[in-house]
């Protein structure tokens, strides 16, 4: 009996693993699949036929900015700890966040009115902004680690039977400058579209309240983790460019203590020299709260 017991446990965890390795690739087969519609569905289009139902589109904008803020709350992940791994609950967020994305695609109603519609010159500037976006939403995901947005880090890990080493907290590149290049350079894939459609204001509308929005939690949510470093890094770097006041300017905090020089003359950028970090801050993401 134990020859066979020990044989059972054995065969169920070759089977676990399969599941998981199945798990991982297909999360990551399905992110790049939406990668694909989402390009062309924030490209914009010309006016429909006919006109669709607004009221529809109003619930599909929004269950995507709810459920991807409710999957990154620290509250949502200590109650789902023990149902999903953590090597595994980056694929369980990306996995959500596309069939988010898809639903909304394949049900959102477009509209037959225009709001404006660009031609010659203002057309292209317009398109080259919304391609320049893009390049700012990947290299913004890269400097944030992209392997963490898509679930792929963490599994590859589980994958290689090695742990999760933590995150460090070391501010480079757009992020000496401003908190959030992500949600900046998705502003911008929202609101670049040469044809502006009713729709789209709707969608446009919604989503940029939910970037501000988002920004805001983030900010509390990486304080949550972060604690002191966050804080001082809040303290010199603003959340968005021209921000005078508010979460998402500077916001100053206890431990700033003497005014500081600007982040552009600390970093050495003014001067063309290479930028200076902040000392490095160890969090995990992925690890249970206590």
């Amino acid at each position: 009996m134990a020859i066979v017991g020990a044989s059972g446990k054995r065969e169920l965890a070759r089977m676990r693993r399969s599941v998981g390795i199945f798990v991982g690739i297909a999360t990551q087969l399905l992110f790049i699949a939406t990668v694909w519609p989402l390009f062309w569905f924030l490209k914009g289009h010309s006016p429909a036929a006919a006109e669709g139902n607004l009221w529809w589109d109003v619930p599909l904008a929004l269950q995507f900015a709810v459920v991807h803020s409710l999957l990154l709350c620290p509250w949502t992940r200590q109650r789902l700890q023990p149902y999903i791994s953590p090597a595994f609950y980056g694929c369980f967020f990306c996995v959500a966040t596309c069939l988010g994305l898809l639903a909304m695609f394949a049900l959102w109603q477009p509209s037959s009115t225009s709001v404006w519609e660009l031609h010659g010159w203002p057309r292209v500037s317009v398109q080259a902004a919304f391609a320049l976006s893009w390049c700012g939403l990947i290299y913004s995901l890269n400097l944030n680690g992209l392997g963490y947005q898509t679930g792929w880090t963490p599994w590859w890990h589980w994958y290689r039977r090695q742990p999760l080493p933590p995150r460090r907290f070391e501010p480079r590149g757009a992020y000496l400058w401003l908190r959030h290049p992500v949600y900046l350079s998705f502003m911008g894939l929202i609101w670049f579209t040469p044809d502006m459609t009713l729709d789209r204001v709707l969608l446009t509308g919604l989503w940029t309240g939910y970037l501000f929005v988002g920004s805001a939690l983030k900010d509390q949510r990486l304080a949550y983790y972060l604690k002191e470093a966050y804080r001082d890094y809040q303290s010199r770097v603003p959340g968005y460019p021209l921000m005078p006041w508010g979460p998402l300017a500077r916001v100053p905090w206890p431990g700033t203590g003497a005014r500081r020089p600007s982040i552009a003359a600390e970093t050495g950028a003014s001067r063309g020299s290479p930028a200076r970090r902040w000392p490095a801050a160890k969090f995990r993401f992925f690890l249970p709260l206590r």
